[in-house]
């Protein structure tokens, strides 16, 4: 508020989190500009309905409630122009309150103030006219004294309006002493810390604030305390836009125990972390399908598990193969219930895909077979491989050609709003006339978005605690998995880029450094387990593939190709069988009782 009222000062960013007194903000420097600098003053929602709302749910009962306001804005009358539910008259300016959906509200209204709610939830076009901030902030031309305020809890990093707008400004945190040993510093979630018992389980009412210069401890009166000490410092240059950033353990309402209870909560689904983030913490959600720290997961290695060995919970496997222009690389995953997965291990056949050698190694990589602990070995169900980007394509399509029981040739697409993570098949073999040859080579199209965005979120699920089950989708790495691989694993992010053309946003993955075979074979393998249906199947289909005798696995081999049958959906291409000729009727001989033409002789 004090921003606001800076004459050097034109422009104010607030990212922050709920429930930090952000609307009374608004309400306050209405009602100042109402009553002390009266002028045009548009409050901008991110819908009409919720301008109605906060005209009637705020705005009124602040009039009506404060005596120097309620002489200068009437009561709404329906004939009264100058007092309507979306435009007040004052002496000297009006008070209008829009909708970002709206583009007529937006056009034609020199204003002076423009107070923007919510920024992050406009739409990216307010119809065809273009951003809506921008529209809103053109009415702003004609005076030199505009004051111009933009607030938001944030969303998407890379597509968030708010958090664009803060990194534009000077970025102002507010610093506070600590309470014993005075140094100044920024509250941040990484300082709060709680204890656990000795099984392990979380103590949210142990929540506490911690110094990060001298470790000095702080409780809920402590942290109440410094705030009231604290300074805003910008932390940028000054180039007329002031930024203010501010979360929930700045706020005199929240206790630290709630917020790491609902941390708790949150963490179990990307969905309510990500809203948990951007809500309690004010921060951008960063869409890189949150791809782990790999010395996190290199920590976190099963001491139980050997490369090489299947556990005795893997009821299928199936393979992710990879092809580069000198060597084709394959990962083995063993699934169990509830689609728990194992790296069983990860293999390199070195040669150059044109050329026969790599693939009679591939040829007898097919017929190997895994041992559990137990003594049950198990086959690979299937094999996904990338029919490459044109210079091995034709290679692998003769290889699979050779396997169509084992092999699944594949190709990726990357757009999130594929019908199906798995889509097809098709048949790519056709004869000189054009027609497709029914038995030649089936591509399928997986969408590689889809399924790179689960594994990074498996990937973070918490290790359960002793005598827990390990929650659905949870991802087993085994001892003597080298950093290499798991740097493979976690080398993509999900960045979000924008049209400048026509506005809009759209999310693409992108590589973080050169090696990233890792993750492509995860992503084919889980592709290939889908194809199979292991996402549909029972706790007790689980259970009877796990206790089932899979030593010669040529039977559940067939069970899982009507899987696969059952999940494609038939597309305009796919090729089918002419269907069987009827055998035409035969007339009878009234006087033998015989079919015409079948006495000796064939005569008729």
């Amino acid at each position: 508020m004090d921003a606001v009222s800076d004459p050097l000062i034109e422009e104010v960013v607030v990212m922050k989190s709920a429930q930090v007194g952000w609307t009374e903000i608004i309400n306050n420097i209405v009602g100042y500009f109402i009553d002390q600098d009266p002028s045009p003053i548009m409050v901008m929602q991110p819908t009409l309905e919720m301008a109605e709302a906060w005209s009637t749910d705020r705005l009124t009962p602040m009039v009506r409630d404060s005596p120097r306001l309620r002489v200068k804005i009437s009561e709404a009358k329906s004939r009264d122009s100058g007092n309507k539910l979306l435009q007040k008259r004052f002496p000297g300016g009006q008070l209008v309150v829009v909708g970002a959906n709206s583009p007529s509200s937006l056009a034609s209204r020199p204003m002076r103030v423009i107070l923007a709610d919510e920024v992050s939830r406009y739409p990216a076009s307010a119809g065809v006219e273009g951003d809506p901030l921008t529209l809103a902030y053109k009415r702003t031309n004609n005076f030199w004294n505009r004051r111009k305020l933009a607030g938001s809890t944030p969303t998407i990093a890379g597509a968030c309006r708010i958090e664009a707008k803060f990194e534009e400004s000077d970025k102002r945190y507010f610093f506070v002493p600590c309470h014993q040993c005075g140094e100044h510093q920024v509250l941040k979630w990484e300082q709060v810390r709680w204890d656990k018992t000795k099984a392990g389980a979380h103590r949210p009412d142990t929540a506490h604030y911690v110094c990060e210069h001298h470790g000095c401890i702080w409780d809920d009166a402590d942290r109440w305390g410094v705030v009231l000490k604290g300074e805003w410092r910008a932390t940028a240059p000054f180039t007329g836009i002031a930024g203010f950033h501010i979360w929930e353990a700045y706020s005199s309402w929240v206790k630290l125990s709630a917020t790491v209870t609902a941390f708790l909560e949150a963490r179990k689904t990307p969905d309510t972390y990500k809203v948990w983030t951007n809500t309690a913490l004010g921060l951008t959600w960063v869409e890189k399908g949150e791809a782990p720290d790999w010395q996190r997961l290199y920590e976190r290695r099963s001491q139980e598990l050997t490369l090489g060995e299947a556990p005795d919970w893997v009821a299928r496997i199936t393979v992710g193969s990879d092809v580069q222009r000198d060597r084709i690389e394959a990962s083995v995953w063993g699934w169990g219930k509830g689609m728990r997965s194992v790296l069983i291990e990860h293999r390199v056949f070195y040669g150059d895909p044109s050329r026969p050698d790599v693939w009679k190694e591939m040829d007898a990589f097919l017929g190997e077979e895994w041992e559990t602990p137990s003594g049950r070995r198990i086959r690979m169900s299937k094999l996904a491989i990338d029919t490459g980007d044109g210079h091995s394509t034709t290679h692998v399509y003769a290889w699979a050609r050779r396997h169509p029981r084992e092999v699944m040739a594949i190709k990726g697409t990357g757009s999130f709003n594929a019908s199906m993570p798995v889509m097809g098949p098709t048949w790519v073999d056709v004869t000189v006339r054009g027609a497709k040859v029914a038995r030649g080579v089936q591509l399928w199209t997986i969408a590689v978005s889809l399924f790179k965005s689960e594994t990074y979120a498996w990937l973070r699920l918490e290790q359960p605690l002793d005598g827990e089950d390990y929650p659905p989708g949870y991802i087993h790495l085994p001892m003597g998995t080298d950093a290499e691989w798991l740097q493979q694993l976690v080398a993509e992010q999900l960045i979000t880029t924008k049209n400048k053309r026509t506005g809009f946003t759209r999310q693409e993955w992108q590589k973080t450094r050169e090696r990233n075979e890792a993750i492509d074979c995860r992503v084919y393998a889980r592709a290939a387990a889908y194809a199979l249906g292991l996402d549909r199947w029972s706790d007790a289909k689980w259970a009877k593939a796990v206790g089932a005798d899979l030593r010669t696995p040529v039977r559940h081999e067939v069970e899982e190709e009507a899987e696969v049958a059952a999940t494609a959906k038939p597309t305009p291409h796919q090729a089918r069988a002419p269907p069987a000729p009827k055998p035409k009727p035969r007339k009878i001989n009234p006087l033998t009782g015989k079919p015409r033409g079948s006495h000796l002789g064939g005569r008729r």
